[in-house]
């Protein structure tokens, strides 16, 4: 969200309009109150990519990073319903794309990460694919 605003400041960026409306956040799960993070998992094999009739989509072969192009969208929303985890949603501000955390791909580390305060979040590759975890 830091990234897609004009101001890149995490001190004045007001959570209440709706044009900084947010690609993930931190929720405690329900089993053990631990903080987890809910973004874009960039999946080894991306249901979002193979819905994607536009090829919006992309997963990169590289970084492993699933990232959106709004320029390519037809605005179907399959990868919107397609997403095992419900981590894709509409943008309500232009009523034709989605929001999806794409991890500051051309940044050195996601805004989240770097500018955390406490420095409880952290990105890393788990075998389970999950790029990002939340120290707790």
């Amino acid at each position: 969200m830091l990234k897609h605003n004009k101001d890149y400041d995490m001190y004045t960026l007001d959570l209440e309009n709706i044009d900084n409306d947010s690609r993930g956040h931190i929720e405690l799960d329900s089993k053990h109150n631990n903080p987890v993070p809910i973004l874009c998992r960039h999946c080894d094999e991306p249901e979002c990519v193979l819905a994607c009739m536009s090829g919006a989509m992309h997963k990169d072969s590289e970084s492993g990073i699933v990232s959106y192009d709004e320029e390519k969208c037809g605005s179907c929303y399959m990868c919107v319903m397609s997403c095992p985890y419900g981590l894709l949603k509409p943008d309500d501000r232009s009523k034709q794309n989605i929001l999806k955390c794409d991890l500051c791909k051309d940044e050195e580390y996601p805004r989240c990460v770097a500018n955390c305060p406490s420095g409880a979040i952290e990105l890393q590759k788990e075998e389970n694919d999950e790029l990002c975890s939340v120290r707790g």
